[in-house]
């Protein structure tokens, strides 16, 4: 055997163990990669959603829809007014996931830099005014609602529901007190289920969510207050792989079917 011939034979046998050492690795390996490849394309754990509360019946239907649609997932959701939230978000509660129902809210989350990635708007709202059911007072829009002694709830004005609603009250040229100001909209809601008030300015899905327990009056001047409402991912989401994908539901057509069969309107 010649001297070259010996080098071909040892490099030969070298690259051959070099190929087994290699496999070796990547059986020995395989365990943690392949965890990590299906953790990456299969949505798993809990995913803490933090929405605004006039979302809630919307969102609780798509949650079940993504849990059914991905085995092992949990949707978690705290529903309330977007300002709140925000402020939870921005003082380092953990949450995956935002959804408001303003831009102007979400921007406190944008400007505190704790987005991940551009706010997407997936659906709109218009106010309606809720009363009690058969409208006892006889309230036919906004001038109404400043009739003596009416009792009328609004929400807060750092609200969007009632930043909206005075924004059309504005439009309508109409002054008046309210006999309390609360701090989301279901809030304003259940003082009119209540009959602790005549009426409040709330968003036409809660009336909707609360059909048979309020009626609902329509009124012109709510074309001139339609809320956008935004969703993002949070920067610093426990579960951002699962995360996105929900956002990605509520995104989907699939997610506004839900939300406009609920009252919403398209974005």
């Amino acid at each position: 055997m010649t001297i070259r011939s010996v080098r071909r034979r040892t490099v030969r046998l070298a690259g051959g163990g070099a190929a087994a050492l290699l496999a070796l690795t990547a059986c020995g390996s395989s365990g943690p990669s392949a965890s990590s490849a299906a953790s990456a394309g299969k949505p798993s754990g809990t995913v803490t959603v933090f929405a605004a509360a006039s979302l809630k019946e919307g969102f609780t239907a798509l949650g079940r829809t993504f849990e059914a649609a991905h085995p092992g997932t949990r949707v978690v959701f705290d529903f309330g007014g977007s300002d709140t939230l925000a402020a939870s978000i921005t003082s380092g509660a953990p949450a995956d996931v935002f959804a408001a129902a303003s831009p102007r809210t979400m921007q406190t989350v944008t400007d505190a830099k704790d987005a991940a990635g551009t706010p997407v708007t997936f659906v709109r709202n218009r106010l309606e005014i809720a009363t009690p059911p058969g409208n006892p007072r006889g309230i036919r829009g906004l001038a109404d609602l400043a009739a003596p002694g009416l009792k009328v709830a609004l929400c807060a004005a750092e609200v969007p529901c009632g930043a909206a609603a005075r924004k059309a009250l504005d439009a309508a040229g109409v002054r008046l007190t309210p006999v309390s100001y609360e701090q989301d909209v279901r809030s304003a809601l259940t003082k009119v289920e209540l009959k602790e008030v005549d009426a409040s300015v709330v968003y036409r899905t809660d009336v909707r969510a609360a059909s048979g327990r309020v009626d609902g009056v329509e009124f012109p001047e709510s074309s001139r207050a339609v809320n956008d409402y935004p969703v993002v991912l949070l920067k610093n989401a426990p579960n951002a792989g699962a995360a996105r994908e929900f956002v990605a539901l509520v995104t989907s057509p699939e997610g506004a079917k839900v939300l406009t069969g609920a009252g919403f309107l398209a974005p």
